[in-house]
């Protein structure tokens, strides 16, 4: 469906990652070998949060419906700006229009959501999910995806104080109104959430074959494996990346997230949750 990456640590000029990586997000964005679309250019999105911001602060966005590896002004953007935290996603459209509304990342207030895949039956689901959004929120929903009804969900559920807890419910409604309406795998997707200081990315399906999603290894373990590899002086200590696909082909680089899990990443590293719905 898309391809997406989520960067934390140390402040780093974002087309590191997103541009000049032999993998990066925009190479993905032409060709991903693991995607279920090879290409991804309906549109793509950028959100970080600046350097030196205070906790709290309101990330900053830029979409476009253009395709991400024709697109001067992400190539100027994430080359004269760095940041501790920022989201990257290229989108693969998979019904909703190419307008800018449904580009990802989605924010609200110092939060950041993006996804890759879809609710299956959201068409039959929209009506009930749409309307468990809670009525503060739902003049906010600007675009037509279910992800971003997904994402107001989650905030209605209690994001703010659990968001592992929130999602957890979030899944759960949509499956059991998927289940209501005769839809047997509603949920599929690997999905990033970050508050502007923890980063959590998910991966898990109703059927249990959720698109691929993958974390870097920490930065020292890296560089006692290649000591000679000067890319990775780029680099602080505590920087960490989750992508839809590894961003190069070096060997133990990256790990795959395991299947119906979250991974939570903060400056102490990362660490692994089960995850799926309450009832599980």
């Amino acid at each position: 469906m898309c391809r997406w990456l989520a960067y934390s640590g140390e402040p780093l000029k974002p087309a590191v990652l997103i541009l000049d990586a032999q993998h990066s997000l925009v190479a993905q964005s032409l060709n991903s070998p693991l995607g279920v679309e090879t290409v991804n250019g309906d549109g793509f999105g950028f959100g970080w949060y600046p350097e030196g911001s205070a906790a709290g602060s309101v990330p900053a966005l830029f979409h476009s419906i253009e395709p991400a590896w024709h697109d001067e002004n992400l190539r100027e953007l994430t080359n004269n700006i760095a940041s501790p935290l920022f989201f990257g996603h290229v989108r693969a459209a998979a019904g909703p229009p190419i307008q800018q509304t449904n580009c990802h990342p989605f924010r609200y207030e110092n939060w950041l959501f993006m996804h890759n895949g879809f609710l299956d039956g959201f068409s039959l689901m929209k009506r009930d999910l749409v309307l468990a959004v809670d009525e503060s929120l739902f003049p906010l929903i600007h675009g037509t995806t279910d992800s971003e009804v997904m994402f107001y969900l989650a905030i209605t559920f209690g994001l703010a104080d659990d968001p592992i807890g929130a999602m957890a419910k979030t899944v759960q409604f949509i499956e059991q109104t998927g289940e209501a309406k005769g839809v047997h795998f509603p949920m599929q997707g690997t999905l990033a959430l970050s508050d502007g200081a923890t980063l959590w990315a998910f991966r898990y399906s109703t059927a249990h074959r959720t698109r691929s999603l993958f974390h870097s290894v920490e930065i020292p373990a890296l560089r006692e494996m290649y000591p000679d590899a000067e890319r990775l002086q780029v680099f602080g200590d505590k920087a960490k990346v989750v992508v839809s696909e590894p961003l190069n082909d070096v060997p133990g680089a990256f790990v795959e997230v395991p299947e119906s899990t979250v991974a939570i990443l903060t400056d102490d590293g990362y660490s692994h949750q089960p995850f799926g719905t309450p009832a599980d």
